[in-house]
């Protein structure tokens, strides 16, 4: 059964590819996934999945942007692991390629920065978003476990960036972390995971999100309801068993017909109901109706003379 993250990574590969907000997703992708090489002075540039579809997007993208058509070799892991690996390789223009994407500079060192004409756009910043999540997102099923979703960057000047696209442009209430070997930006607020999948375009998979944390908190509401009961009614009841234990003293010490007849007549009631609450005891006292309180009262004045009897 497919996780709820690769459910939403499914439906992001299925978007149409807008020649015009392209680069932006390809830039995340090449910039957090993309292993640069060089040989025989010439660039090549790696791109490695187990996920076909994204293989497929990488692919798509880069002929989309740039009318370059990369390899798509397909090979197999390790003998323990089934899963297929997909290398997307780009062979050709791959210096002029990662320049334009400002992810090389012009003297070849590695810009780890998110481009500003990315930033100060909010479509460049939804696409940008996009590929980064697909490139190293994840997400946790609402139905079954905590809220959470995340983006893995191994640059901190990279990860604030992400930071600062998610919580200028779209309110996301994003935070940051940093791990080991890297850093996180993460979602904690359900609404706001919602916002994140409608912002980078997993209008069904938010959809989805949407009921399975609504059926969530409805069921965890009616867990906390059924709880409140359950307590409610024990105490109750232990509160009842109390009082009959106390009638029952009086009655063998001294007998029930010598105590004060308002008194006597709420020891008759509790002995005969002891499943009754304060609440209906009080309505049905002889000389009632009275309030809870009175009823709570008598039940004290019992007590008091039981302890001592008891004495």
């Amino acid at each position: 059964m497919a996780s709820y993250a690769s459910e939403v990574k499914k439906e992001l590969t299925s978007l149409s590819i807008h020649p015009e907000h392209a680069k932006a997703e390809l830039a995340a992708f090449l910039r957090m996934n993309g292993v640069l090489n060089y040989h025989d002075r010439m660039f090549s540039l790696d791109i490695t999945t187990e996920n076909p579809a994204i293989a497929r997007r990488i692919f798509s993208l880069i002929k989309t942007a740039y009318r370059v058509e990369p390899l798509l070799i397909v090979s197999r892991k390790m003998k323990l692991k089934k899963n297929n690996q997909y290398l997307v390789r780009l062979q050709n223009h791959v210096k002029e390629i990662l320049t334009n994407l400002e992810i090389l500079a012009p003297d070849s060192g590695l810009i780890t920065r998110i481009p500003k004409r990315i930033i100060d756009s909010r479509e460049g910043a939804m696409s940008y978003l996009r590929g980064a999540f697909l490139a190293s997102g994840s997400v946790n099923n609402p139905e079954t476990s905590r809220y959470h979703l995340e983006i893995y960057s191994a640059y901190e000047d990279h990860n604030n960036d992400l930071l600062e696209l998610m919580n200028h442009y779209f309110n996301l209430n994003a935070k940051t972390i940093s791990r080991r070997r890297g850093y996180i930006v993460y979602l904690k607020e359900a609404e706001k995971i919602g916002d994140f999948l409608h912002v980078v375009g997993a209008v069904n998979a938010m959809l989805s999100f949407e009921d399975l944390r609504i059926m969530r908190d409805m069921r965890n509401s009616v867990n906390r309801l059924v709880n409140c009961d359950t307590a409610n009614l024990k105490k109750t009841a232990n509160a009842a068993a109390k009082q009959v234990e106390d009638i029952e003293l009086i009655e063998r010490k001294i007998g029930l017909e010598n105590i004060p007849e308002k008194l006597q007549g709420i020891a008759r009631l509790r002995l005969a109901n002891p499943e009754l609450s304060l609440k209906e005891i009080a309505l049905q006292v002889p000389d009632g109706p009275i309030s809870k309180s009175g009823a709570n009262h008598r039940f004290a004045k019992l007590h008091e003379m039981a302890q001592k009897l008891e004495e």
